[in-house]
């Protein structure tokens, strides 16, 4: 990484003192859980997570395919689908008008609320003004039957509907049942999108960079290359005007010269907007480029986080070391990459254990990694709870508290004998099931 991509980040993230940390905070996510039940078992998608998203920051979460990173975005947004359920956790949010709305003061925290306790009808209506998403594949999220302006019209249609009425009547359609949707698709005159709403998704269109906005409105999905169709999903998910955007690998499938100019849009809208953005990727590079902090994710827990300066500059996890690692050295293009051996776990809750989910992947693990480590504070070496007290650089692996010690090392083959031991009890199980389903 060049010193001008982490330039950003390090001038943009001054410390700041615990007191005035939380009043920072836009968000804070404490013990944050998502289970999948399966016919084939219960797979622990988010194991415990906790991070803040500060105003106006930039907040990454990065990891391999399969780590739980876009989970955990549908987590905070309610989204995640059956046969998935957020099974425990805190997602205290801040907002002085909600706070004084609710009436559960479990649900409270002077002006933050936790939205895992409030109604679902009023979590709902935090979608588009709070919270927001970009998704994956922007082509399976429009409605290819649609104009691209008619459903950024639409998203800006609901939120001024919202807008006007008390929070407690917007999960309904404000008004808008099923004799207005008929009455629609044959009056003209009586569409639920309002001429405001169009122009303003036309505005929209305009602000994210397409050329020709009144024209493109009026063209379908289809019609729109790759990064446009990026665009047009940034557009809609501004329609509300969220504190918190939430962007989900904005840039999967888009050539390089296309990658950097969403990475751009989004920087600037930010500087414009003030909101802040979550940002999910695999690419260390987005991360380095856009990051203020940034959150390590491995087997649904985040293994390390900080300062994007402490993380690249200074890793501490070996995971976080393995993926630094596994980019190529611009200074030295002809050095060989250190790919990470092995595969990230299928996160079945039978087949995880409670030891440190990287264990058998990494070339320090020692006795102890054995048991499931907690966070240590980097700087100090010392145990701390993520929950009260994070710090601002913290590792959950036993080598932020000492170095690796040569004669407490597991042999190369523990977990491969393990896993072949683990295989022949399964086996016996089978068998055995077979047996009495015979008798």
């Amino acid at each position: 990484m060049s010193g001008d991509e982490t330039s950003h980040a390090r001038d943009a993230s001054p410390a700041i003192s615990d007191a005035d940390e939380d009043a920072r905070n836009l968000l804070r996510v404490r013990d944050l859980s998502t289970r999948f039940f399966t016919e084939e078992g219960q797979v622990n998608a988010v194991e415990s997570v906790d991070f803040d998203v500060r105003d106006g920051e930039v907040f990454g979460i990065v990891g391999e395919s399969g780590s739980g990173k876009s989970v955990t975005a549908l987590s905070i947004g309610d989204l995640v689908e059956s046969p998935g359920r957020v099974t425990s956790g805190e997602v205290w949010y801040r907002n002085a008008d909600l706070a004084e709305e609710i009436d559960d003061p479990e649900a409270v925290d002077g002006d933050f609320v936790d939205v895992r306790q409030v109604p679902e009808n009023v979590r709902r209506s935090l979608r588009g003004p709070s919270f927001s998403m970009i998704f994956q594949d922007p082509m399976s999220s429009l409605n290819p039957s649609l104009t691209v302006g008619e459903q950024i019209a639409e998203a800006v249609e609901v939120q001024r509907r919202a807008r006007a009425n008390p929070r407690s009547t917007r999960s309904r359609t404000q008004g808008y049942g099923l004799a207005d949707m008929l009455a629609s698709t044959v009056l003209p005159s009586r569409s639920y999108v309002s001429e405001e709403s169009r122009e303003r998704a036309i505005e929209l269109l305009e602000q994210v960079g397409i050329p020709d906005p009144a024209d493109r409105a009026d063209e379908y999905p289809h019609q729109f290359s790759g990064g446009m169709l990026q665009r047009a999903m940034i557009a809609q998910a501004l329609a509300g005007e969220p504190d918190l955007l939430i962007a989900d690998e904005p840039t999967t499938a888009l050539d390089v010269t296309i990658q950097a100019q969403i990475l751009d849009l989004l920087r600037d809208l930010q500087d414009e907007t003030g909101m802040s953005i979550v940002m999910i990727t695999h690419n260390l590079g987005v991360i380095a480029r856009m990051c203020d902090r940034v959150g390590v994710m491995y087997a649904g827990e985040i293994v390390e986080r900080g300062q994007l300066a402490d993380v690249f500059d200074d890793p501490v996890h070996p995971y976080t070391q393995g993926l630094l690692g596994s980019i190529p050295d611009l200074d030295e293009p002809a050095s060989r990459l250190q790919p990470i051996e092995g595969n990230v776990p299928d996160l079945y809750d039978h087949e995880m254990g409670d030891r440190c989910y990287f264990a058998d992947r990494c070339p320090y693990a020692m006795e102890e990694c054995l048991s499931h480590p907690p966070e240590f504070d980097t700087e100090t070496g010392k145990p701390v709870d993520p929950k009260t007290d994070p710090g601002e650089h913290g590792a959950r692996c036993v080598l932020a508290n000492h170095e690796f010690r040569p004669e407490d090392a597991l042999p190369e083959e523990y977990f491969a004998v393990e896993s072949e031991d683990s295989s022949g009890s399964d086996r016996e199980a089978a068998e055995t099931e077979e047996v009495n389903t015979d008798d």
